[in-house]
């Protein structure tokens, strides 16, 4: 009778502790979908990108160096990018991201200033139209990051609760996943400022 109690309470023993990895593996997996549908969205942004640039050659011959500090913090965030979706939620994959992100932001804003001075290029229907692409795909991010942020938070807070504290590390948990902030809190969060 004993024997049985405890083969029982062991069986029961064996199932949570199924639970808790089989939770564990779900939340790893969500916050990894979560990333690739920022993924998706920073892709489209980095295409919109040579458009914009090709589109403002054209009318700002004289700023050159502008337009190639645009394209080569693109290419830096793309780099950033892959690094990032390799492995999701990894501390120094996420900091590199924010920070090209936040180098490709200045470069559009000081693309943005520059703009300004061009009429003529204000006036493109081609250039107006990639700018309301760009500003709907920087919305998309957004939500995409703050669904990120939340699926992170999620399984950063069952991996530190008790008991899967215990079996997190033995499962493969055994660190945060890093939240993706972007140092200029207005980066991203706010799409930049591009008028025509």
């Amino acid at each position: 009778m004993t024997t049985l109690i405890v083969l029982g309470v062991l069986v029961l023993l064996f199932f949570y502790v199924v639970s808790i990895y089989n939770r564990l593996v779900s939340l790893r997996n969500r916050y990894q979908n979560a990333f690739a549908q920022i993924e998706v969205q920073l892709k489209r942004r980095y295409d919109l990108i040579p458009n914009l640039v090709e589109t403002a050659k054209a009318y700002m011959s004289h700023e050159r160096e502008t337009l190639e500090a645009v394209i080569s913090a693109r290419n830096g965030a793309i780099s950033s990018l892959k690094t990032a979706a390799g492995n999701p939620g990894d501390a120094g994959a996420m900091q590199g991201l924010a920070g090209a992100e936040g180098i490709l932001s200045n470069a559009l804003g000081r693309l943005n200033v520059v703009m300004e001075a061009y009429p003529d290029l204000k006036a493109n229907t081609n250039m107006a139209q990639l700018s309301e692409e760009l500003t709907s795909t920087e919305n998309k991010v957004a939500f995409s990051r703050q669904a990120f942020n939340d699926s992170v938070t999620e399984y950063n807070s069952y991996r530190q609760s008790f008991p899967p504290v215990f079996f997190a590390a033995s499962f493969g948990h055994g660190k945060d996943a890093e939240l993706l902030e972007f140092a200029d809190s207005e980066a991203i969060q706010a799409a930049p400022k591009v008028s025509f």
